[in-house]
């Protein structure tokens, strides 16, 4: 390694930093390190158990762990990461986001356990998440050529040998611009059509306008803004943290208030109603759409038609309001009846769906006249 090692650090830390990835900032894994020693400072075996599984990596290691903090997270200079996530980052995955990009291996015991005092941060016990291959969705030619249909055999249970010339196989391709936010105040758009440029963004009540990680929601004007939607506002504080990763999204609520989610997609997933309303708490985290999950269903539906298939759209987006929730338990019924909400439109899905419903085409004709 040909970086400069400041004379002052351990050789603890000197040692560690050997495997640093190059991508990684020096100076930060300099201090993630040395807080790291200082944690494992009455457990010497710990720290030799990090160097051999650092030396070994295709050897098999124990767990080297550290205290859970309150909030699970570390703070190292100016960035605050759960502690698995930042020591991945710099031995094994520098562009690595969040704890979602990671699972543990069967040789972590820690996790498996639930211990919730410890972590442990192997870099070596967990893989990188990988999206899953999606099959194809097979329609069939109608030789007659007014309609085409689907095969009612599920297409996962086919392989690709068993394909048959007149079908076409239909694949989900993943996009850059996975997707689009839109802000609403009660029933009225509010802002321009939000479209992340990373996996990871943000979505707060504060103003900043050049970042384009984030969409600020207190930047924004609405003269038909009311007194309880600007009170609500106020609330939002931090927001949430969005992370799409291997076709899942998830959401972490980083605001001091509730906010309250609508999926289809996962609540058909946990077997419960359709227009479930989830309460996420501060400080909580959770999966809110599945592409694999909608996956399953498009496989289910095409043999119903057309029809059918095109009403998927409604299970290409998620809902997520701030502060006030709504359903069954509330005075308001919908969503467009709290004050500060969104509707996140999943772009892959949309793209795939789209895709099948033009191959599949109308089983009706419609004219002037019907």
């Amino acid at each position: 390694m040909s970086w400069f090692l400041p004379f002052t650090l351990s050789p603890a830390v000197k040692k560690l930093l050997e495997w640093r990835q190059d991508d990684e900032d020096g100076k930060w894994a300099e201090k993630a390190i040395n807080l790291l020693i200082k944690k494992l400072s009455s457990k010497l075996e710990s720290i030799e158990e990090l160097q051999r599984a650092l030396e070994n990596p295709s050897h098999r290691s124990n767990c080297v762990t550290i205290p859970r903090t309150l909030d699970g997270r570390l703070q190292v200079a100016n960035r605050k990461m759960l502690p698995h996530v930042i020591y991945c980052r710099i031995w094994r995955w520098p562009d690595l986001q969040n704890q979602y990009e990671l699972t543990p291996t069967d040789a972590c015991v820690t996790e498996s356990s639930k211990n919730n005092s410890e972590v442990c941060i192997n870099p070596y016990h967990y893989y990188r998440v990988e999206a899953p291959v999606l099959p194809p969705v097979l329609v069939q030619r109608n030789p007659q050529g007014l309609s085409k249909r689907y095969s009612l055999v599920p297409s996962y249970l086919k392989s690709q040998e068993a394909t048959r010339q007149d079908e076409t196989q239909v694949h989900f391709q993943e996009i850059d611009c996975w997707s689009t936010i839109q802000y609403y105040e009660l029933n009225q758009k509010v802002g321009l059509p939000f479209k992340p440029a990373t996996m990871q963004a943000y979505v707060n009540g504060y103003t900043d306008t050049v970042t384009k990680d984030r969409l600020c929601l207190g930047s924004l004007t609405n003269t038909s803004r009311n007194d309880k939607t600007e009170s609500a506002r106020k609330h939002i504080g931090h927001g949430i943290q969005l992370s799409y990763v291997g076709g899942e999204l998830f959401v972490d609520c980083l605001s001091e208030s509730p906010v309250f989610i609508q999926s289809k997609v996962i609540a058909r997933s946990l077997g419960l109603p359709l227009l479930s309303v989830m309460r996420l708490t501060p400080g909580g985290c959770t999966k809110i759409f599945s592409t694999l999950e909608f996956s399953k269903l498009l496989h289910e539906t095409v043999a119903e038609g057309y029809k059918a298939t095109f009403d998927l759209t409604n299970f290409c987006s998620v809902y997520l309001s701030f502060i006030k929730g709504w359903g069954p338990e509330y005075h308001r019924q919908s969503v467009n009846g709290t004050p500060c909400w969104l509707e996140i439109q999943m772009h892959g899905p949309l793209v795939w769906l789209d895709k099948v419903l033009v191959e599949l085409g109308p089983t009706t004709k419609i004219t002037s006249k019907s």
